[in-house]
């Protein structure tokens, strides 16, 4: 059932979003209701918002049942009503987010209890209700480039409008994978015992893996080198070269490393009209999609295994791309330039804001 917003509901809606402080489980109603009014099904809204589908599905019905009002608020429950006044609630919300312990970076529930004067429980009650999650810390780096906004609409619109008879290819490098070697051999998990491995390790070299994500398909052309060299990824170009079909322009979505701009490579590049290169903005490696196969073959592949040579890992790498692209799956891309943009303006703003 689609919802459809008034403009005076979907202005409350989104000044709940963008408000820095205040009851942020409205925030996230909030978050559901307009992905919904966009289009989205209730499945895309739980997982972006990281909830099972039926939430998604309750915050509907409170919205089509009493409006703006029922996402503000919970429905009455049973049982005894609260005692904690709402002023302290407040003052706990604000010592979260406005100062730290004396003996620690940030605060636990234990330290808060003491020195709000309230229980254990009722600092996890009242953290909960406003999103407050000292344990957590998310990194960020603002790029800095002065071609952010032009690179970005560039390569977004690779992703989201691929040009007509060319493939649109995301490479990298992932340098310096190390083959390392356990101590002692590990325990295999057993019903009420995860696996072990040793803490400590033999390392027996180094190899880096070229790979180029194929968009439309989510294959991979991978190949493992030495070193890290121009003279080795221009031999990775060349390999793309041959394993692509040779009538179809090859779009590229590069990193600013140097290795992609050296003068031996630009030649060739001229000579090879068929490449086009898009390079990322400075500090964005999150923007090319070949970063999420480097995650899932770390996470799957690399991360627990133990090898006592690099052939022994280069072997397994490319055992792993073979079985990756006998059922390739592509990995899609759904957000929007302007909708980038518009966060990264947002972050901006928070930040000069609070320096």
């Amino acid at each position: 059932m689609p919802v459809e917003l008034s403009e005076s509901d979907h202005a409350t809606l989104v000044g709940w979003v963008r408000k820095s402080s205040g009851e942020q489980r409205a925030a996230r109603r909030a978050k559901m209701v307009l992905a919904l009014a966009d289009g989205k099904t209730l499945a895309q809204v739980g997982r972006e918002q990281g909830v099972d589908p039926d939430t998604v599905r309750l915050w509907r019905t409170r919205y089509f049942e009493g409006g703006i009002e029922a996402l503000a608020h919970d429905a009455p429950r049973p049982g005894r009503p609260t005692t904690i006044p709402v002023e302290r609630k407040r003052a706990v919300v604000a010592l979260a987010c406005g100062a730290t312990p004396e003996n620690a970076t940030h605060w636990n529930t234990h330290e808060m209890a003491k020195v709000a004067g309230v229980s254990q429980s009722s600092v996890v009650r009242i953290w909960s209700a406003n999103g407050i999650k000292p344990h957590l810390v998310r990194t960020f780096k603002l790029s800095k480039d002065p071609k952010f906004e032009e690179k970005l609409v560039d390569v977004v619109g690779l992703y989201l409008d691929p040009p007509e008879k060319a493939l649109v290819l995301c490479v990298d490098e992932k340098s310096q994978i190390q083959a390392l070697d356990r101590t002692q051999p590990g325990l295999p998990m057993k019903k009420g015992r995860c696996g072990t491995l040793t803490h400590d390790y033999k390392r027996h070299g180094t190899t880096t893996l070229f790979a180029a994500l194929n968009v439309l398909d989510g294959t991979v052309i991978g190949s493992c080198k030495k070193r890290h060299r121009h003279e080795e990824f221009l031999a990775f170009l060349k390999e793309i070269d041959r394993k692509t079909p040779s009538d179809l322009d090859l779009h590229m979505v590069l990193d600013n490393y140097g290795t992609h701009k050296h003068p031996t490579v630009k030649a060739w590049l001229a000579e090879h009209l068929r490449f086009h290169l898009h390079f990322v903005p400075t500090s964005c490696s999150w923007l090319n999609l070949v970063e999420r196969f480097f995650a899932e073959i770390t996470n799957k592949r690399i991360r627990r295994g133990a090898y006592d040579s690099v052939a022994e890992l280069v072997d397994t790498i490319n055992d792993y791309i073979k079985l990756h692209n006998r059922d390739a799956k592509p990995f899609r891309w759904t957000a929007s330039a302007q909708g980038i943009l518009d966060k990264v303006k947002r972050c901006r703003e928070i930040n000069d804001s609070e320096h």
